[in-house]
């Protein structure tokens, strides 16, 4: 272990395995300890300030040691810090269900409580499955799920998920959903050519449906924007085909609002872009910015009534958690749509997520190594072309630029922020030349030749998607 090294940097390897990480690279650049935050920054153990540009993994929404938030936690800590949610309710979780109708999309009017996103999904799953074998419908059991998705990591999760780093290990343990094609945004395709290929992408879904549909008890989505597949954006004109088509064949559509939800993508959930309303909804990440563990999921009155009955027909849906319905996560998810509509936050993410786009646009437009900018409301990321084959791009230039005070975080050869609204358009500015200059140091370092990359992009410009 380096000599550098703090000792707290020393005991944290000594004992802990970090998650969503190789620990051996860990040897020579160790997780930095941050011993406090405040709003957009993050401050490690020798006062040195990071902006936190990806929101801490996409949850923190209105910045660490949000006043607001922290008076209500102060509050209900003193009042009510847990009780069993079997046969005992309170008020933060009547309350947040009643304002949480105000807000979702038609129908999703019951609700259940869970404490992580993976566990929502596995919820959903089990609740699509039972409904259809208590309505006279045994035989639907099949899952579908769009190609490159990710719903979480817990078994039932990975078998509608479609990225290899996290499934490819447990496919002896997985039960596989069918994946179909989607059709991604493309700035290159003319507006025929893109309709091309959502329509044969549609297609494909139709076939699916059309032959299987009898056995198909929902199909789950990430609602426009597919994370971990490297922040991929699709069609909204999709999104509403989908929706029509599931319900013309009693299939549930879950629409998976885990990362998504909660104003991310200039709207209070990323569903409503195609004006949909579906089954099943899964809420967590920004419903507690990050404060507190705590997950739903928001069904219709339908689909409650199919498990309503009296205790001896066996009807119950049997899926519990310890912290089901938190008294300090609904308090604080409480507060959070109090925030949205006293501080008109989704004008605001609107405002600044125009900014990002445009200063975005202004920085690297022209430059020969991106092969493509997306952004949809406060989320932005930068694809690089292949400039350094056999190289962990991403790491590398995560590393330089949280040498120079920002959290990015990288997928691949992507680089993505999706940071607090409270962030500023000076920061936003700051954000973006810090992400110019690590890319442009990474390719100095690697003495990477920019006019063999210009030569690939004209190449690929030609290439057709389909």
């Amino acid at each position: 272990m380096a000599n550098n090294f703090t000792e707290l940097q020393k005991k944290d390897l000594k004992y802990i395995f970090h998650p969503c990480a190789q620990m051996k690279d860990f040897e020579n650049n160790p997780p930095l300890v941050i011993k406090k935050a405040e709003g957009l920054y993050l401050i490690d153990e020798h006062g040195k300030k990071y902006m936190d540009c990806i929101s801490s993994w996409w949850v923190n929404l209105f910045g660490h040691c949000n006043p607001r938030i922290n008076k209500v936690i102060t509050e209900q800590i003193n009042t009510l810090e847990h009780v069993i949610f079997a046969n005992f309710a309170h008020e933060p979780a009547i309350q947040l269900c009643e304002e949480l109708e105000k807000v979702l999309p038609n129908g999703l009017n019951k609700f259940l409580f869970s404490d992580n996103g993976s566990s929502s999904i596995e919820m959903a799953l089990k609740l699509s499955f039972q409904y259809h074998l208590q309505t006279g419908n045994p035989q639907k059991t099949k899952f579908i799920s769009l190609q490159n998705a990710y719903h979480g990591e817990t078994i039932g999760a990975l078998g509608v998920g479609d990225v290899d780093i996290f499934t490819e290990t447990y496919r002896p343990l997985i039960k596989e959903g069918r994946k179909v094609k989607v059709p991604y945004l493309n700035e290159n395709l003319s507006p025929d050519e893109f309709q091309k290929y959502e329509d044969e992408c549609f297609a494909d879904l139709v076939e699916l449906i059309e032959k299987n549909h009898s056995e198909i008890a929902c199909m789950i989505v990430e609602p426009l924007v597919q994370g971990a597949a490297g922040m991929m954006m699709y069609s909204h004109n999709y999104l509403k085909k989908v929706r029509e088509l599931t319900k013309k064949y009693n299939i549930h559509l879950i629409d998976d609002e885990i990362a998504m939800g909660f104003g991310r993508t200039g709207k209070m959930f990323a569903c409503e872009h195609a004006g949909i309303e579906p089954d099943i909804m899964c809420i967590a990440k920004g419903l507690s910015s990050g404060y507190y563990p705590i997950a739903m999921v928001c069904i219709t009155t339908d689909i409650f009534n199919a498990f309503y009955a009296d205790y001896k027909e066996g009807k119950s849906f049997l899926h519990s958690h310890t912290y089901s319905g938190n008294p300090l996560g609904c308090r604080i998810a409480l507060e959070i749509l109090r925030i949205f509509k006293e501080e008109n936050i989704l004008e605001l993410v609107n405002k600044k997520g125009a900014y990002l786009k445009k200063q975005a646009q202004k920085i690297f437009s022209n430059k020969k190594y991106i092969k493509e900018y997306r952004h949809i409301g406060l989320i932005g990321a930068l694809e690089l072309k292949d400039i350094a084959p056999n190289e962990r791009v991403g790491r590398q230039i995560y590393e330089i630029a949280l040498k120079k005070g920002v959290l990015i975080r990288p997928i691949g050869n992507t680089i993505y922020f999706m940071p607090p609204y409270i962030i500023t358009e000076e920061e936003i500015d700051i954000l973006l030349n810090v992400c110019l200059e690590s890319i442009e140091e990474f390719i100095q370092i690697k003495n990477i030749d920019l006019d063999k990359i210009s030569e690939n992009k004209k190449r690929e410009n030609n290439d057709s998607p389909f």
